[in-house]
């Protein structure tokens, strides 16, 4: 800033009343003023109010469904992307037989494709397709596992 010019922070603050809280900083000096606002005549009625809540209330719910629709196609992704790391990993990936790796390989690519498709699917949609995957993938994985060849997959699956 300039030499000589002010710098002055302004706060707007309004209340659940409709009451208007300003206050006002002169950074150089530390001086502050406040003044309170009110307007009975323009203030909400109850029942606006009310109204207001339940939108609210009804915003929350819709937030809330769609987090969970998030976090269910973020964990099919992520299901998706940690099996097939895991499938060509240098540790595992010339143990398993030919056929069980395409097998593996076609139903993620199959789920990743579908999720491409289908980005605004239900929350269920999404559950349901990694338990496809997962049925496809635990068999093989399991069989691995007991021949000593499958490394831990960090909780993947159930």
């Amino acid at each position: 800033l300039p030499r000589g010019q002010p710098h002055i922070d302004v706060c707007f603050d309004i209340d659940a009343n409709g009451i208007l809280n300003v206050s006002a900083l002169e950074k150089s000096t530390g001086k502050e003023n406040k003044i309170t606002i009110t307007n009975d005549k323009g203030r909400l009625s109850q029942d606006e109010i009310e109204r207001m809540v339940q939108e609210a209330e009804q915003f929350k719910a819709e937030d809330d469904a769609n987090k969970n629709r998030v976090e269910a196609k973020n964990g099919l992704e992520n299901y998706c992307y940690s099996l097939k790391s895991s499938i060509e990993g240098e540790e595992v990936k010339d143990k398993i037989p030919e056929d069980d790796k395409k097998t593996l390989l076609d139903a993620i690519n199959e789920a990743s494709t579908w999720l491409d498709a289908n980005q605004t699917a239900e929350k269920e949609e999404y559950e349901e397709k990694q338990k496809a995957l997962e049925g496809i993938a635990m068999p093989i994985l399991q069989k691995m596992a007991g021949a000593g060849g499958m490394p831990d997959m960090g909780g993947m699956g159930g």
